[in-house]
């Protein structure tokens, strides 16, 4: 393996050994801490325009599982591990994670001491980063300039789709930002049937369809930059039950006046603490954002907090609510169907 260079944007530099595919990429470095499910990390959209190091000192240990890359095309920037292991050993292992990350052309190092690159970022904040074979030609005015755009538009599908229930009981609309599929199965489930919209469609066509009730998908970027999709997701909270989660919860929260902030290095992995703040139970949930809704629209109440830093996970409207972890990912001691018994309550109950 050849050497590469991880460049940070303040002047660090951190060497590895190139594994997977190489090359050059540039993107802002932020740090995931999953023990497990970075087959789900490397396929998930909310990290376009990201290079995504794991803390987790060994990866790749049960290889790839094709049935658990979420049906989409890797969007990340770059991938960063401590160790990545040649011997997957897992009955439903489909290969290698190298041979995975060369097919998609992920640039990606290893060998690399994540721990002291997690407490600069820590430290200091989310930062672009360069990988690199030669770091002396990397432009760090440059480097401090990249900034992620046009991620939405970049990653969702832009196609139409419909699921259909078995048993059906409601009609449900699904605005695709990037990250659908588990909403799917788990509101096919539960006897909805499900149209998949592009994140482009206006709200007027939406109501038209007559549907039952609309959710909003998780995404990546700025949820400030959807400033015509945020209009349009206000009109559907004003005449459909609506519930949004991860991206969707601050589409909807920008909706209804409140503020969103970019965070310091944000919430990525599977076992951020979250409070329910109707009986004070905590649970682990599942996360992958780095903006957080850090004004509360007066018409909203708070229902989550995160225990850590005690920003906002979830609000509560007359007839809609957010979540901005994943639904799908609750700990083993709360039930995951919760949070959509709560959708489908607000559509009318069991039928």
């Amino acid at each position: 393996m050849k050497k590469m260079y991880i460049v940070l944007e303040d002047g660090h530099i951190f060497e590895g050994k190139g594994y997977g595919a190489t090359g050059e990429t540039v993107g802002e470095l932020v740090f995931t801490t999953g023990v497990v499910g970075y087959i789900e990390t490397l396929t998930d959209a909310a990290y376009y325009g990201q290079i995504v190091l794991q803390t987790f000192p060994l990866i790749g240990n049960y290889g790839i599982i094709n049935e658990d890359t979420n049906g989409v095309k890797p969007v990340i920037k770059g991938y960063i591990a401590r160790e990545i292991s040649d011997m997957p050993s897992n009955f439903r292992c489909d290969g290698k994670l190298e041979d995975y990350l060369k097919e998609n052309g992920i640039i990606t190092v290893c060998d690399v001491d994540t721990r002291e690159l997690t407490k600069l970022i820590r430290e200091n904040g989310a930062m672009n980063a360069c990988i690199t074979e030669d770091p002396a030609k990397v432009d760090l005015d440059a480097l401090k300039a990249y900034k992620v755009k046009n991620a939405l538009a970049s990653v969702a599908s832009g196609k139409k789709g419909y699921f259909e229930a078995e048993d059906m009981k409601y009609s449900v609309a699904i605005i695709d930002c990037g990250a659908t599929a588990n909403a799917i199965e788990k509101l096919t489930e539960k006897g909805c049937s499900v149209t998949v919209l592009p994140y482009n469609t206006p709200a007027e066509e939406i109501l038209a369809m007559n549907v039952d009730g609309v959710v909003v998908s998780n995404g990546p970027g700025n949820p400030e930059e959807n400033t015509e999709l945020i209009t349009e997701v206000g009109k559907l909270m004003d005449e459909k039950p609506v519930f949004g989660f991860g991206l969707g919860h601050q589409l909807m929260a920008l909706a209804k006046g409140g503020k969103t902030a970019k965070m310091k290095f944000g919430h990525r992995g599977g076992s951020v603490p979250v409070r329910n703040t109707a009986d004070g139970k905590v649970f682990a949930t599942h996360q992958n954002h780095g903006y957080v809704v850090s004004e509360i629209p007066t018409e909203a109440k708070a229902i989550f907090t995160n225990v850590s830093d005690n920003t906002n996970e979830g609000l509560e409207y007359a007839n809609a609510f957010s979540i901005q972890f994943t639904p799908d990912c609750f700990s083993a001691t709360v039930d995951t169907d919760k949070i959509y018994d709560k959708f489908i309550s607000l559509m009318g109950g069991d039928k």
